[in-house]
């Protein structure tokens, strides 16, 4: 290994997430064996090609294992993965636990600039790459890539077609795994590197350890699983996010249970999984499921009409045939996990009756944050700055509220900066020494960079970003406020605030907007609307913006930079025909 990952928080305090049982001191690669072995033909992945069970999977993990060793890949080696959610993604992760090695996933939809940069930093040695994926070609771009990357020694191309001079994954699959042996790695050394979606110029990649995931993240899903059978997870964020790190680690190597994987994620094939295969637990960001509640009111409108015209029919003939009833309602899950972006009331109270379940709010991070609502309330908990954070859970992630400036502990009800450390808490930050000085304190605290409070019941509140503002004219907006007041307004679906250059002001409020019926609210009637929930005026936007869908990124996060950019040229457009 040549990229140096150093634990940042105290050994001792490692040693005894151990010794408790919080952890389950092994790697990820034989925990999934244990699993494996209990019970042979349970299904491990269900994706587009069907299911396959843990002994299949664990045959692939193996020739996949023996072929990388072969490419002289092993342990302590960073390898980058970039496939799409399918059964692929989960034998490589595998695979490289089995190695020792330390896999470094991020999603499909990632421009080669980034990829760069990714690859360049953690000093990675290869990269699984789909050959082609919704029109793009991540073997070819990143083999283009590779005389840049004095490190990158192999290209893997994932799927028909391989470019000249990557190696076919299906020629790897087909190693004869005999005589493979795996590694043993130290459960405390790293695993997985997680890469951040966060405000940084380049992506912040964060390294864990097997017992991080396993152990931190594990006992994050643990507490909301209410009895001993292994979960059934429909993930629709990519497996290859931070928030998708609670699949093949968590999922199937902690918890023995079933992936249900989405290549591509739309709200059709996302309700569709859900009534074929029956989850237990819908892993989503909120803009996600706002996009499955507005196809779910649009089905139940078309089975209206036809409802009616059938009945016109049937009075017109006479008829005494009965008529067709609705689709049934969906199978309720155990639990729908919202997070990557602040959940408003509205949106979880209308998931909550169509899902029919508990609607769990995740406060997290790749940073090493985590806290949520849990199973107890259907609906999670409001507070006048939206739905709260949830009880922390010393077993996953530690929360303390300290002064931005002096770092010391504040008092309950005294609004902070979130700190967290726990089982959950990451290495280290990957080839940024910068990172770590600037989010993590001697004693392994993470500044995770975000304000909020714990009130007298032990309650975690986020009241906003310490950075996340928009100065208009020296006066301070947070976008986040205004999202929440506007996503409950009766003609709108979803809505993303962002700022916009102003050479008056400095800065102005832009609201980008997905609209319910045929016509859009004016500024001026959003205005009068904010007003009413008193947001006070220079809060209010000044610039609309009307999309039939928000862009999402990679991640599966609204695309902030991308609604920038279209505000941008809508206002060029706008300026050029005045």
């Amino acid at each position: 290994m040549t990229v140096t990952l150093t634990d940042l928080l105290p050994t001792e305090l490692r040693r005894s997430w151990v010794v408790d049982g919080t952890c389950p001191d092994l790697d990820l690669y034989s925990l999934y064996r244990a699993r494996q072995i209990a019970d042979l033909h349970r299904t491990a992945v269900i994706d587009a090609k069907g299911e396959l069970c843990y002994t299949a999977l664990d045959r692939k993990v193996r020739c996949l294992a023996k072929g990388l060793r072969g490419l002289g890949i092993g342990a302590g080696d960073v390898v980058g993965v970039q496939l799409p959610n399918n059964r692929n993604a989960v034998i490589a992760e595998l695979a490289l636990a089995a190695l020792g090695a330390i896999a470094l996933p991020f999603p499909v939809g990632r421009g080669a600039a980034e990829a760069e940069s990714l690859l360049r930093r953690a000093e990675a040695v290869a990269v699984i790459a789909a050959v082609e994926h919704r029109g793009q070609t991540h073997a070819a771009d990143l083999q283009a890539l590779a005389p840049a990357l004095p490190a990158l020694r192999h290209v893997v191309g994932a799927g028909r077609d391989t470019p000249d001079g990557t190696i076919p994954l299906t020629q790897l699959l087909r190693t004869d795994p005999t005589g493979f042996v795996p590694a043993r790695p130290d459960p405390d050394g790293a695993a997985r590197i997680l890469v951040s979606s966060g405000s940084e110029a380049e992506p912040k990649m964060v390294a864990y350890s097997h017992n991080a995931l396993a152990g931190g993240r594990g006992n994050f899903l643990a507490s909301l699983m209410p009895d001993d059978t292994p979960p059934r997870c429909l993930f629709l964020v990519p497996l290859a996010s931070a928030f998708g790190s609670n699949g093949t680690a968590v999922t199937l190597a902690r918890h023995g249970g079933t992936l249900v994987l989405l290549d591509h994620f739309t709200p059709e094939a996302a309700l569709s999984a859900v009534r074929d295969h029956r989850p237990t637990h819908i892993l989503g960001v909120p803009t996600m499921i706002r996009m499955m509640l507005e196809t779910l009111e649009t089905l139940e409108t078309l089975e209206t009409l036809e409802t009616l015209e059938s009945t016109e029919s049937t009075e017109s003939t006479e008829s005494t045939e009965s008529t067709e009833t609705p689709d049934e309602p969906l199978p309720a899950p155990t639990a729908l996990v919202l997070g990557g972006a602040p959940l408003d009331e509205t949106t979880a109270k209308a998931a909550a009756d169509a899902f029919g379940c508990p609607v769990v709010n995740l406060y997290g991070s790749a940073d090493g944050v985590n806290c949520h609502t849990g199973l107890q309330h259907t609906v999670p908990p409001t507070d006048r700055s939206g739905v709260v954070a949830g009880r922390p859970d010393p077993r996953v992630a530690e929360i303390r509220i300290t002064d931005p400036d002096t770092h010391e502990p504040l008092p309950d009800g005294r609004i902070g900066e979130i700190v967290s450390r726990g089982p959950m808490t990451p290495l280290c930050y990957v080839g940024s020494p910068e990172l770590d000085a600037r989010y993590r304190t001697p004693e392994g605290w993470v500044r995770t960079g975000d304000l909020g409070f714990l009130d007298e019941d032990g309650l975690l509140h986020v009241a906003g970003r310490l950075k996340d503002v928009v100065i208009r004219g020296g006066a301070n907006i947070s976008p986040a406020e205004v999202e929440r007041e506007l996503v409950s307004h009766p003609q709108v679906r979803d809505a993303v605030c962002v700022s916009v250059p102003d050479p008056l002001m400095g800065e102005r409020l832009a609201a980008c907007l997905v609209v319910k019926g045929p016509t859009p609210p004016s500024l001026a009637e959003l205005g009068t609307y904010l007003a009413e929930r008193g947001i006070d005026r220079y809060k209010h936007p000044e610039h609309l913006l009307v999309l039939p869908e928000l862009p999402l990124t990679a991640a599966g996060k609204s695309d902030r930079a991308a609604l920038r950019t279209r505000i941008a040229e809508d206002r060029t457009s706008a300026l050029a025909q005045a």
